[in-house]
């Protein structure tokens, strides 16, 4: 079930990258490098975001969660606060949860 969840996930936000990039590339080269490493940054803590609901599953409320995650951050040397943005980017797709903390 969870796999299939992944998946269906994954699917949506192809469609949702592909509704993005439809206009094409920039024409900026400058432009155009900085929204690779953004795309970078987004699908790393998108794998975070996957491993840290494996470890508070999604039903938690982020307080519930907090403090399941609190030594797997200190372990991985992720700031709590990340790893929630992380956590609650994975089961969003959403990359405004993101904002303020990792971009």
């Amino acid at each position: 079930m969870r796999a299939v969840v992944r998946q269906a996930v994954r699917d949506v936000r192809d469609v949702r990258a592909a509704r993005r990039s439809a206009g094409g590339p920039p024409a900026d080269p400058t432009v155009a490098a900085a929204r690779a490493i953004v795309d970078d940054l987004v699908a790393i803590n998108h794998e975070i975001g996957e491993l840290m609901l494996e470890v508070a599953p999604a039903y938690l409320s982020d307080t519930d969660a907090a403090d399941v995650l609190t030594l797997l951050c200190d372990q991985i040397g992720e700031p709590l606060e990340y790893g929630l943005a992380a956590r609650r980017y994975a089961m969003s797709g959403d990359r405004c949860v993101l904002h303020g903390t990792v971009l």
